[in-house]
């Protein structure tokens, strides 16, 4: 039980990306095949279609939009303020975690990451690893999209009598810009309105809510 009280958010979190990655494959798969048999085409199983640029590419173009959205959160929140929101640092007060430390406190204290232990590059790097890690998943994503994208958009062209697609023709395509970009306008609004609703709103418990009784005027969480 302690297991699942201390890690009961993630736990929660990713079997609900399971459980809509499940859905998402079958009503897919519904969709395609209602695709295929209008063109007359032969019909994928479900083993094919899980690998097909079909479902890959909507799970990636997905993928690449939230890790843009966490990655730019991560690195402009560091830099940008917006003052009552419990989204932001205070634009007046050094933030506690801003303070930096001298390597022999961090070192000192118990159980310290080992990058900081060990100082030097490692520590230089850590202290940007995760702005740099959700970047690094959002590069990755947007390559698997673009990839699968072009697949589906060949076998698509190949059904209409069309020749197939190269992966630089799909990333100079309207289509392809057009499935990214609807993504990313509503990630970068959604973060936007979650700022702003934050200097006015609460949620009791939630360290993404001030609390309830502070002025709309103060800052962070």
């Amino acid at each position: 039980m302690r297991i699942l009280r201390d890690n009961g958010l993630t736990i929660v979190l990713m079997t609900l990306s399971i459980f809509t990655i499940i859905g998402m494959f079958f009503t897919g798969f519904a969709v395609y095949s209602e695709d295929l048999a209008t063109h007359g085409a032969v019909p994928l199983t479900m083993a094919a279609y899980a690998v097909s640029g079909h479902f890959l590419s909507a799970v990636f173009e997905n993928w690449e939009s939230e890790f843009l959205q966490m990655s730019a959160y991560v690195v402009l929140t560091a830099f940008l303020f917006q003052r009552g929101s419990a989204e932001s640092k205070d634009p007046d007060e050094p933030a506690a975690h801003d303070e930096e430390r001298s390597p022999e406190l961090g070192r000192s204290e118990r159980n310290p990451p080992w990058p900081v232990r060990a100082g030097g590059m490692a520590e230089a790097f850590y202290r940007y690893s995760l702005g740099i890690a959700l970047a690094v998943i959002f590069v990755l994503s947007f390559l698997l999209h673009l990839g699968y994208s072009a697949e589906d958009a060949s076998a698509e062209a190949i059904m209409h009598g069309s020749p197939p697609v190269s992966l630089l023709q799909h990333l100079g395509s309207a289509q392809f810009w057009f499935e990214s970009l609807q993504n990313w306008q509503s990630e970068f609004l959604s973060t936007a309105v979650l700022v702003v609703l934050s200097i006015f709103l609460r949620f009791k418990g939630s360290p993404e809510s001030k609390p309830v009784s502070a002025p709309h005027s103060e800052t962070g969480s």
